[in-house]
């Protein structure tokens, strides 16, 4: 009941303390499809699922270049997400052309936030659908945010939105300490790999997949799908070969573990030792 009554209105609150319309556009987000980030010292990966609502139709453009040192991914509606990367393009030429220099990513990410929320506080506006990965490089590192519906931003060392993005959280928590110093292709392998948790079982290829990359002395561009392509091959083919040493190590210590048979012969009719 009060979720009817409560809900027509973006800056009217519930009893129970929930602006109904905000939650909606993170459920927005979470019907997208998945979107992961993932950073060390060095470098920052973007990378998201290619989802087209017909066999007839191309894909929508997930992943867009902000700056030469900076990008986003999304999950939501697209349409919102153009419109975002639109703004945060304008303030880094903005802010080029005022000072010389390139915009720090997290002023870039709280001025995003400030315009969210924005929405949240006009009777006449809607909180925008999509949540954003921003992903980029400064004088102080990489940087990985997540920009949220209601205005509030995270910095994180990797993370999922989208649909079914928990199976790329759990490859991701077991596997982030090791983040901070990875290279750049090991980057690239765990991002694939989380990536591909959030297929459920359909094969990753390089046509339902988009990655991106920056990093220091490389400027924030899109992978090819041919480059891509080889990643994908290289990395199943190191993983089925894991998959096979992990088998033969098991049968090895399956064997040792069976005792070998005692030549000595035994009494079976002697009485038990007196205690």
């Amino acid at each position: 009941m009060f979720r009817i009554q409560y809900d027509t209105d973006v800056t009217t609150w519930s009893p129970a303390g929930r602006l109904f319309q905000v939650e909606y556009a993170m459920e927005a987000v979470k019907q997208g499809s998945a979107a992961i980030g993932l950073r060390s010292k060095t470098h920052a990966i973007l990378a998201c699922v290619n989802k087209a609502n017909s066999e007839l139709s191309s894909h929508q453009k997930k992943i867009f270049k902000v700056d030469e040192h900076i990008g986003v991914a999304i999950a939501g509606l697209t349409a919102d997400g153009r419109v975002l990367s639109k703004y945060m393009r304008s303030e880094c030429i903005n802010y080029t052309y005022s000072y010389e220099s390139d915009l720090h990513v997290g002023r870039l990410v709280v001025q995003l936030a400030d315009k969210a929320q924005v929405c949240n506080q006009r009777s006449w506006k809607r909180p925008y659908g999509v949540g954003l990965l921003v992903g980029g490089l400064d004088e102080s590192g990489a940087h990985l945010y997540y920009n949220c519906p209601s205005g509030t931003y995270f910095e994180y060392q990797a993370f999922a939105i989208g649909s079914r993005s928990q199976a790329a959280k759990t490859y991701l928590e077991r596997r982030f300490e090791n983040f901070t110093d990875s290279s750049r292709g090991s980057l690239l392998k765990d991002a694939l790999f989380a990536l591909r948790e959030t297929l459920q079982g359909e094969k990753l290829t390089s046509t339902n997949c988009t990655v991106a990359v920056v990093g220091v002395g490389e400027a924030f561009h899109v992978l090819d799908i041919e480059t891509i392509q080889g990643l994908i091959n290289e990395f199943e083919l190191a993983g089925e070969e894991e998959a096979l040493a992990a088998t033969i190590d098991a049968v090895a210590d399956a064997e040792s573990a069976v005792p070998e048979a005692s030549d000595a012969p035994t009494d079976e009719g002697a009485a038990p030792m007196d205690i």
